[in-house]
């Protein structure tokens, strides 16, 4: 058997990657710069970093937010629609809503679509809502159309036609016929990648598929030869955006499976962490160099998504419910008539901040942390990166403090207080606006970024404390080492609930759990330990939105109904004597892979004095002034140890700020736990 387990997830600024030995137990992270015009190029140096034999890994689980890149950014490649005749806006029509965050902008404009009307073409064929073919498919038109698009330059074709979900002969066909008449482009077929009802929706899905395809194709394609060529012979995994991972043949038949897969990772991880500790209820923040990544998790399990915007589209797939808000250690701060302003807008990985001192001239987050002191500019990444403070300093006062008239510090400061604002109003939508009090949850900081700034947000929405787990720069890549392979299917399956339903719901789940089997025997082969969940979309006859109840199989079908009553009353405080209606019932299948078990660190012999390796004037924002913080080596920190705010740990890759009414706690996994010190 091979050794190792490697993980590498790409950010916006470095690349993280990380190590699991089999016959040690131990880890080992390492971190290169994201290299945009060559995605590989950063892969394959962070895991030379590494120093492992990729001869002898056994698998490689990997997360990237490429396809989610491209559609946000508006660079995924020339796409067509083939659908009904007739039906050719419907891609364009969508619901013809406003945006909630554009409600009250009179000036509000919809972005242009992606796919052109003119690369919108309509063929004769039909089938009708009960999966029974009303007008046979016209093959010719099919294979003209696709001629069409690809003299005007398509690379990409995404084929949907009315009612799929019940019966998908036309549309396997006409995908068939593309493909064997232009070999060169890619096709998306709804039906292969969603099986649910609402036209818009299922349409959009396979036209983000189709943009990004090429892209992600060729990414992992040069990928998996980059890998050949180091040795590799294992197995590569992909990320899916809801946790679990796929082969990366899978995910090249579906990219848009994977648009969220670097933040799922730390989903993943935080869910296997807050179990492991006894945690159950547990808000994530994954504060990187370009964005941030709010979350919740109840019972180990992250909060999953059956449709969710990319940009300004919808994606019917499952994807974990993540708050993303574009601030991060490379965010620029700005002024606009006279109001401090952070990101979207990064300074990435080249040139990055003006302290990297290559060519930067834009102040940012990490400038703003070093001029506060909470970075030592010797040491930064492991003294990798000498950090520039007078230049950091220059630019935030031509940039920032000066336009503003305030002193550098204050302008710093002011940085900070804008991110804290925006991330705690994103952690009120999912908690607050649903119902759940962010106090009653534990807070769990990871990211390059995380340890310095989630303080200050612990602080501001008076959670009950934050953990900081080892490793937190790298967590999404440790998160990657704990998933299963995992698949998911489902069906738009309307009807009534009632006796009547249940042969046709048993008969449904039959061949979704065979399907299920069936992806994840071709993935994980057939000796695997295996997990099936079932789940039924319900609500009441006359509502537009659905909740979902698990159903096992020795359940009772009578048990759906007293469930989802139970579950909307406590979900919305009410429940309706009043007839329920099925939607869609779903099934999520995992290979269970083995897993490294969380280690345990040695108890402490004496106080915590003993790690503390020096002082540093910072910033308190308890006292809104500088001051000293001592400087811990988190390396030196053992279980039991405790000690009070104002401080800084330190470690090789991340840096946590603990201010003078905090204090920190040492658990037995080397976790950090910092607390609301008493009055």
């Amino acid at each position: 058997m091979k050794r190792y387990r490697v993980a590498v997830d790409i950010g916006g600024t470095f690349v993280d990657s990380i190590m699991f030995d089999a016959e040690t137990g131990k880890t080992h992270l390492a971190k290169a710069s994201t290299t945009p015009d060559e995605p590989v190029r950063g892969v394959l140096e962070a895991l030379s970093r590494l120093g492992v034999s990729l001869s002898d890994t056994e698998l490689f689980v990997h997360g990237t937010t490429l396809g989610l890149n491209a559609v946000i950014e508006r660079r995924g490649v020339a796409t067509g629609i083939i659908t009904n005749a007739g039906f050719r806006d419907v891609f364009e029509i969508g619901r013809a809503d406003v945006p909630a965050t554009s409600m009250y902008d009179y000036r509000y404009q919809r972005p242009p679509a992606i796919v052109k009307r003119r690369n919108r073409i309509g063929v004769p064929g039909r089938i009708d809502a009960e999966g029974r073919e009303v007008e046979p498919l016209d093959e010719a038109a099919v294979v003209a159309a696709a001629g069409e698009l690809v003299a005007a330059g398509m690379r990409s074709i995404a084929v949907c036609f009315l009612h799929s979900y019940r019966n998908p002969a036309h549309e396997e066909r006409a995908a068939a016929l593309i493909r064997a008449a232009y070999s060169e482009v890619a096709v998306s077929a709804s039906s292969a990648i969603t099986r649910e009802y609402r036209e818009y929706e299922r349409t959009a899905t396979a036209v983000v598929d189709a943009y990004i395809n090429p892209i992600f194709n060729d990414y992992v394609g040069r990928l998996e030869s980059g890998l050949v060529d180091a040795g590799f012979e294992g197995k590569l995994l992909i990320m899916r955006s809801a946790g679990g991972a796929m082969t990366a043949a899978t995910a090249r038949q579906a990219p848009i499976y994977t648009v969220l897969s670097g933040p799922a990772g730390g989903l993943i991880g935080a869910g296997y962490l807050a179990k492991a500790i006894g945690r159950d209820r547990v808000l994530t923040l994954d504060y990187g160099g370009t964005s941030l990544d709010a979350a919740v998790i109840e019972n180990g399990e992250p909060l999953v998504m059956h449709e969710a915007p990319l940009a300004d589209l919808p994606a019917m797939i499952p994807i974990f419910d993540i708050r993303c808000i574009g601030a991060g250690g490379g965010s620029i701060a700005w002024v606009q008539e006279g109001l401090l302003q952070v990101g979207p807008q990064s300074a990435g990985a080249q040139p990055g901040p003006i302290a990297y001192g290559r060519g930067g001239t834009e102040p940012t987050t990490t400038d703003a942390a070093l001029i506060l002191g909470f970075l030592d500019p010797a040491s930064f990444l492991g003294g990798t990166v000498q950090l520039d403070v007078p230049a950091a300093r220059a630019g935030m006062e031509a940039k920032v403090s000066g336009p503003l008239g305030i002193d550098v510090t204050r302008a710093a400061a002011g940085i900070f207080d804008v991110l804290v604002a925006r991330t705690a109003g994103a952690i009120r939508e999912i908690t607050v606006e649903r119902g759940r009090d962010p106090r009653d949850f534990s807070m769990l900081a990871f990211g390059g970024a995380g340890p310095m700034i989630a303080p200050l947000i612990a602080r501001e929405v008076d959670n009950a404390e934050l953990i900081v787990p080892r490793s937190a720069a790298v967590f999404s890549a440790w998160g990657m080492l704990m998933s299963d392979v995992v698949t998911d299917v489902a069906q738009t399956e309307l009807r009534l609930l009632g006796d009547e339903a249940e042969p046709f719901v048993a008969a449904a789940f039959d061949g979704l759990v065979a399907d299920a089997r069936a992806t994840l025997s071709a993935q994980a082969g057939r000796d695997i330990e295996e997990r099936i969940v079932r789940l039924v979309e319900c609500r009441y006859v006359g509502q537009e939105h659905a909740l979902e109840i698990e159903l096992s199989e020795s359940d009772p079908f009578a048990t759906i109904r007293e469930r989802f009553d139970a579950l909307h009353k406590l979900r919305y405080g009410h429940a309706i004597n009043t007839a329920v209606q099925i939607v869609t019932l779903r099934v999520r299948a995992n290979a269970v892979l083995p897993k490294p078990a969380l280690p345990v660190i040695d108890a402490a012999t004496g106080p915590a004095s003993e790690a503390c390796i020096g002082e540093r004037d910072c910033f308190c924002f308890a006292l809104r002034d500088r001051t000293t913080f001592a400087v811990y080596d988190r390396a030196k920190l053992a279980a039991g140890h405790v000690f009070d705010g104002p401080a800084i740990v330190e470690e090789g890759t991340t840096t946590t700020v603990i201010h003078s009414d905090q204090t920190v706690s040492v658990d037995d996994h080397g976790h950090l736990i910092i607390r609301r010190r008493a009055a």
